[in-house]
């Protein structure tokens, strides 16, 4: 057995939103929390993928973009010092007869911990890029699967391919500073919040639906023009065009962990209302966790977060009351404040 000093209360695998703020309340609950994040940073998907998008939909935030919601949940997170693993993919796990678990890393790295918190998102994301022959021509030149800065596409023509959210939600961003910005999906019917849809309507983006992109044309990564094609009436045309973002989703792979033996539907962790999943000990909380009623948001994980921690708790201490506990009244922070 690993001396204890080693052994902690909870691994949060995951250094995405839900789990920097798990890692928050788990150190205000003083359980000796550990983060393990595969890529080689803190902030996960809205920090690689939705930088300057506008966040609203969190209580008594109006409006915080992509980085600036990461920086604040990464100082958050540190509150309480967690030990922190960037660069590192857990793999195997494996449970002691003494109760803790052994995670190991693909570089062979090992953690012990007395308690799981799987918080990774739907795991490792990668773009359904466009399917046509020359299309990796363009990538990262003129041709995008996302977005780090708005300023390049000052100015110029931008198609947009896809009718989700993310497709809306930039067309939306990009019709102020855009020339021109056209948005091109397959279908007639967006599948985007309702009140973005209405937006992107009003506005001066053009929208042309049931369309597909047929080729393209550039020189030396640089695009020139797009062919796309009508789906309704079967014709085709040539757009003049700087920039082609392309939204057409992702490839979802959870890794090693879908091999671990919990229940899983479709790609995701079913767990109880304590966020607990079949396997006593681990718990999964943000995109990855799967039950009746579930508020896919960033708001929600944030619930899903502290209701795993205090399920950990419970499964570390069983014998031990769980008191309510509020930031508010807590005395480490309360006493930092009046400072």
């Amino acid at each position: 057995m690993p001396k204890q000093n080693e052994i902690f209360d909870v691994t949060i695998i995951g250094g995405g939103p839900v789990g920097l703020f798990t890692a928050f309340y788990s150190g205000m609950r003083e359980m000796k929390t550990k983060i393990i994040e595969f890529l080689p940073n803190l902030g996960g998907k809205v920090s690689s993928f939705y930088p300057n998008k506008m966040i609203r939909d969190i209580g008594g935030i109006p409006h915080l973009s992509g980085d600036e919601l990461t920086a604040n949940l990464i100082e958050q997170a540190t509150t309480f010092d967690p030990t922190i693993v960037l660069g590192e993919q857990v793999v195997e796990m494996q449970r002691h007869p003494d109760g803790y678990f052994t995670l190991t890393s693909s570089n062979g790295a090992r953690h012990f911990t007395k308690t799981i918190i799987l918080a990774t998102g739907f795991g490792t994301l990668k773009f359904v890029e466009l399917d046509l022959p020359n299309a990796k021509e363009f990538e990262g030149t003129s041709l995008h699967y996302s977005i780090s800065q708005l300023d390049r596409f000052k100015g110029k023509h931008v198609l947009i391919s896809g009718g989700g959210n993310a497709a809306i939600d930039w067309a939306n961003e990009l019709e102020p500073i855009a020339k021109q910005v056209t948005l091109i999906y397959r279908k007639s019917s967006f599948k985007g919040i309702e009140s973005n849809v209405t937006k992107m309507m009003d506005s001066n983006v053009n929208i042309l639906a049931p369309y597909e992109i047929q080729a393209l044309k550039g020189n030396n990564g640089q695009l020139s023009s797009i062919m796309v094609h009508n789906l309704t009436h079967s014709f085709s045309e040539e757009m003049e065009v700087d920039h082609l973002i392309v939204n057409h989703g992702f490839h979802i792979d959870l890794g090693p962990i879908a091999e671990w033996g919990m229940k899983m539907d479709n790609g995701t962790i079913l767990v109880d209302r304590c966020m607990s999943t079949s396997i006593p000990g681990i718990f999964a909380v943000g995109d990855i966790a799967n039950y009746e009623n579930k508020l896919a948001l960033i708001a929600g994980g944030f619930n899903e977060g502290p209701i795993a921690v205090n399920s950990a708790k419970v499964y570390i201490y069983p014998k031990d009351p769980l008191t309510h506990l509020y930031s508010t009244h807590y005395d480490p922070l309360t006493k930092e404040d009046k400072h």
